[in-house]
């Protein structure tokens, strides 16, 4: 931490606690837990702002000013992050306190200095404990081999749950591990694996960069962060195809525009070949978000889930990307070839057993017809 600023200087006036310095404004994060309290917020202009279950909610208190933003965020920055922050006009970084760390991005906007913080819990989940619909999970981790792709909006726990399965493997297969990210989020222990993590900026210039040298380092399974450009993609696509167990992440909302997301990266000369790629190469398709429970102890995870069988492979192959959704609400049988779901279909689920409220699960459904027949079904 840059020393000529100090987490625990009282700085910003609450109405109702008194002075919180920035360390009292992490140990908010300790005391209720990352589950529940997920990110803070910290700009000029605005008071300081938890994200409590997926809402924000601001502190009682004033708008921060330029002086206080410099004390409550520059006490995360090494003088050559400061340095990066001043070229580059935003900087990622990370800090750890307790039994959390925290993945911190800060950035210049139109009012100055602005920072975004996530937390995240140094304790890895029991893939159990994430909130599978179905048991597709154990055919995920005693795979061997294609690409396994992580989607959903900033926030909806796919670093978690990619986590919990990487750890399950680690625990009960002796493989080699590596991972490239940005930041890196859970620490992984040593069980069975030998597992590496390199963080993109420290221990490789980029993930493209990072991919290609892990190719010649012998990995049984590789997890890539994000898949941010065309030529990740690509090596991504290949090291799936060629014998390992990927695992990677893309901001979308559902299965079938993941498929249409990868494709749009590509010129339209190479689609068709990247398309096969994918057929070849994918091996489920998994979105989830975060859904309020009911009880308002918390959120609880929605997913859908695509199973790259032969007839979905068919359809990704030949270009029919507006055929998978059928695949997604006809083939969920507790079956290798089949278990899958749509998003409609485990949000129906989740308010059957009283977990979500109706209302709050219509909000999540990407197709309100199709979550209103769900709702119908037995």
């Amino acid at each position: 931490m840059n020393q000529q600023y100090l987490a625990t200087e009282k700085v910003y006036p609450t109405a109702e606690h008194g002075k919180f310095s920035l360390r009292d404004m992490l140990d908010y994060f300790v005391k209720r837990g990352a589950l529940r309290v997920s990110d803070l917020h910290i700009k000029v202009g605005a008071p300081p702002a938890y994200r409590i279950d997926g809402d924000l909610v601001k502190l009682k208190g004033p708008d921060v000013t330029t002086d206080m933003a410099k004390m409550l965020i520059f006490p995360f920055l090494t003088e050559e992050n400061m340095q990066k922050l001043k070229n580059n006009y935003s900087v990622d970084c990370s800090y750890r306190l307790g039994p959390l760390q925290f993945r911190i991005n800060i950035f210049m906007e139109n009012d100055g200095l602005a920072a975004a913080i996530r937390a995240l819990s140094l304790e890895i989940p029991e893939v159990e404990e994430i909130g599978f619909p179905n048991n597709v999970w154990e055919d995920i981790i005693n795979r061997r081999h294609g690409l396994i792709l992580m989607t959903g909006i900033t926030g909806a726990g796919k670093s978690t749950t990619i986590a919990a399965l990487i750890h399950r493997i680690s625990k009960k297969s002796a493989c080699r591990i590596m991972t490239v990210e940005d930041p890196i989020e859970y620490i992984f222990p040593q069980h069975y694996s030998i597992i590496s993590q390199r963080e993109v900026g420290r221990d490789v210039k980029s993930f493209h960069g990072g991919l290609k040298e892990m190719l010649r380092q012998d990995p049984d399974i590789i997890f890539v962060g994000e898949m941010r450009d065309a030529e990740t993609i690509s090596m991504t696509l290949m090291a799936a195809e060629t014998g390992h167990l990927v695992f990677s992440t893309l901001h979308t909302r559902d299965a079938t525009g993941t498929v249409t997301r990868i494709l749009d990266y590509f010129p339209e000369g190479r689609q068709a070949e990247v398309r096969n790629q994918l057929s070849l190469g994918l091996a489920y398709i998994v979105c989830q978000k975060l859904v309020p429970k009911k009880d308002g102890t918390g959120r609880v995870v929605a997913m859908e889930i695509l199973n790259n069988n032969y007839a979905t492979a068919n359809l990704i192959r030949t270009g029919k990307i507006e055929q998978i959704y059928s695949q997604l609400q006809t083939k969920t049988r507790n079956r290798p070839d089949e278990k899958m779901l749509t998003i409609e279909k485990h949000l129906s689920m989740l308010v059957k057993e009283d977990k979500i409220d109706l209302l709050e699960a219509k909000k999540w459904a990407n197709n309100i017809k199709t979550f209103t027949d769900c709702m119908q079904q037995d």
